[in-house]
């Protein structure tokens, strides 16, 4: 069955660097999109990054772009989110998520989710 187990997070000061993994198992994942989600309190889960597994395309939302990188290892079946600059408005819980969709690059459900990594970004 499909499973996301998520690493990296952490504490970090502001303007700090942090990299969060994502390794998934369970199936073949290279039709699947590859997201990673945040929800910080009192506010809506936003999806900050996604992949298309088979041909590498990436979404990246305003607010993370040019700070965010996300990538995937093929040989470790793992989707990394390199954050860079970050600022006390990243603070959240950040998810990784799958779909088996091509580039499922919006808000919508995905149809599985990690147990989540909290991210907190001191000032």
């Amino acid at each position: 069955q499909v499973q996301l187990v998520e690493s990296g997070g952490g504490l970090v000061q502001a303007g700090g660097s942090l990299r969060l993994s994502c390794a998934a198992s369970g199936r073949t994942f290279r039709s699947y999109t590859m997201g990673w989600f945040r929800q910080a309190p009192g506010k809506d889960r936003e999806i900050v990054a996604a992949i298309y597994w088979r041909d590498g395309k990436t979404y990246y939302a305003d607010s993370v772009k040019g700070r965010f990188t996300i990538f995937r290892d093929n040989v470790k079946n793992t989707v990394w989110l390199q954050m860079n600059s970050l600022n006390p408005e990243d603070t959240a819980v950040y998810y990784c998520a799958a779909q088996n969709s091509p580039y499922y690059f919006n808000n919508r459900a995905y149809d599985y989710w990690g147990q989540g990594t909290q991210v907190t970004v001191s000032s």
